[in-house]
């Protein structure tokens, strides 16, 4: 699968966005990494990226060079900022990051939105209509109520209603730098635009804020109204943004007019309920960023209403934690080591083509990287056995054992009442054949091949398997624990349905690494019933 690596900063709350990418990577096909940036590790979209970095302040003079450095030993893709603040500075650093693109228009249009005069100016540029701004109460002769908001705000912050005079004069002593505009009385919308990195729009999606808090969307109603579309289309064309871009406007009630008020070059809070209303524009970034072609066959459920809910993370535990009443296990890499079996494969594949010594040269091209098969045929002069060999390896009967400790420990969970399960991807003969070589059903209360499930697709990352098993044994997610191997794909699902989860670093394994993870981390096997009783005497880890 090709590989993929985004980095979103200041991820803080947008774990729609998160969600979305990791679904548009999956309906595509690609393997997407998933890297995410915020001044606190507490910031709930973190817990749903595959990494996190803590950084410094996006004010500090630190802090393009900490990126910089980011995306240089992380090997980052692309850059997706999600916050206003941090637009600006992101513009005028594009250099600062050199194999990683930055998807973030020019410093000049970036300039524009941070300044609502010139926002307002941009706009009637455009040929489309602004409340008129004023910047100085005093000057402000227009009705009441009026909005008065920090001429760089963003999310509402500060902005206030003014219904007199009075109060127009108490929250202009509040600001340093202020702009004030008439109250428009009508309905509000937001369009949610996508272009490509040219400038060109992609999809075009304007939508009713039917609620709103803190100034983001609560619940929304899809409306592709053909005026504000054109209206769009022309403010996109002067301003050829790279990506997203979030128009927020107002239509008045009385006269009909679309007066536009805010214009952000990034993906608004919103944004993942216009992809869920067919505007697929996380799938659309991957493509554009693996130079493929776009679908043709899109349909938006015009008339669509979303709502949106708040949903707890657990970010870190207490003194006083869930026991474990279940623990699901990953099976290559965690309960046996996965050498083990490729060296058995060797093995059966080398006696099958009669060749002295065929399984050491066949793991010798292995550790090279090289197509150990493939490249033993070669040398053999004999490539049109690669099936049968192929064949061979995936229907031996492996020689395996369980890793030291491994066998203790789940007489250990089994003698204390506490549930077992596996959730093991890959072919069902072969994992098959792997379970009844350890000799696991009989250790175990459940295990679950998730390609027996549908196919592929049913793989972890997905979280079908553990729903399955955690609805058959009736035990709250916060009271099962999953350990693996892998921090690219193990964990995703626990973490999002609120299990424990706990990685062992493997440092045979196939996927060992010491790259940092937001899991928990033992050593070894040997260490996961200390840690899974420490969980029910309620110490701290």
């Amino acid at each position: 699968m090709k590989e993929v690596r985004i980095l979103f900063t200041g991820v803080g709350r947008r774990v729609e966005l998160v969600q979305a990418f990791r679904q548009a990577a999956f309906c595509i096909g690609i393997n997407l990494k998933i890297f995410g940036t915020d001044i606190t590790k507490t910031a709930p979209a973190l817990s749903h990226c595959d990494y996190f970095h803590v950084v410094c302040n996006m004010k500090d003079k630190e802090y393009i060079p900490q990126l910089a450095d980011i995306c240089e030993k992380d090997r980052i893709d692309l850059i997706v900022p999600t916050i206003d603040t941090d637009l600006q500075i992101l513009s005028e650093s594009i250099d600062a990051f050199k194999h990683t693109r930055v998807l973030i228009s020019s410093p000049d249009k970036i300039a524009v939105c941070r300044d609502k005069n010139k926002t307002a100016a941009f706009f009637e540029a455009c040929g489309c209509k602004a409340p008129k701004t004023v910047n100085d109460w005093t000057l402000y002769d227009g009705s009441f109520p009026c909005f008065i908001k920090p001429k760089d705000g963003s999310s509402s912050i500060n902005a206030f209603k003014a219904e007199s005079r009075e109060e127009l004069s108490v929250y202009a002593h509040q600001m340093s730098d202020y702009v004030i505009q008439p109250f428009i009385d009508g309905v509000e919308y937001t369009v949610d635009a996508f272009c490509d990195f040219e400038g060109n729009p992609i999809y075009i999606i304007p939508r009713v804020r039917l609620k709103v808090r803190a100034g983001e969307v609560l619940k929304t109603q899809i409306d592709l109204d053909k005026k504000i579309v054109e209206e769009s289309r022309r403010i996109i064309k002067e301003f050829k943004p790279v990506g997203p871009i979030t128009i927020q406007l107002i239509r008045q009630k009385n006269t009909g007019e679309d007066y536009f008020i805010e214009i952000n070059p990034r993906y608004g809070g919103g944004a993942p309920l216009s992809m869920k209303a067919g505007a697929r524009s996380a799938e659309a970034l991957l493509k554009l960023l693996l130079g493929e072609k776009m679908d043709n066959d899109v349909v938006i459920g015009d008339g669509s209403v979303f709502s949106r809910f708040d949903q707890s993370v657990c970010i870190a535990e207490g003194a006083v934690r869930q026991p474990v009443k279940g623990v699901i296990f990953d099976l290559d890499d965690t309960l046996y080591n996965e050498k083990q079996y490729v060296a058995s494969g060797f093995k059966a594949v080398a006696d099958f083509l009669g060749v002295a010594d065929g399984d050491r040269n066949l793991w010798a091209y292995f550790e090279q990287n090289k197509p150990p098969i493939d490249s033993l045929l070669a040398d053999l002069g004999c490539e049109d056995k690669k099936s049968e060999c192929i064949n061979v390896y995936r229907d031996h009967k492996p020689t395996i054992s369980l890793v030291d400790g491994a066998e203790t420990l789940l007489a250990q969970l089994k003698n204390d009442g506490i549930k077992i399960g596996i959730i093991t991807d890959g072919r069902p003969d072969g994992q098959k054949e792997k379970i009844s070589a350890l000799n696991l059903v009989p250790a175990v209360d459940d295990i679950i091949i998730t390609d027996e499930l549908g196919g592929e697709q049913f793989r972890k990352p997905c979280d079908i398997a553990f729903r399955i098993m955690q609805r058959k044994w009736a035990i709250p997610f916060e009271q099962i624990i999953y350990i693996g191997d892998n921090i690219n794909k193990d964990f995703h699902a626990p973490k999002q349905l609120g299990m424990k989860w706990l990685l062992v670093r493997n440092a045979e394994g196939l996927y060992y690494s010491e790259e940092e993870c937001s899991a928990n981390v033992v050593s070894s096997i040997t260490d996961v019933y200390d840690y899974i009783k420490g969980c029910a005497d309620g110490v701290e880890e």
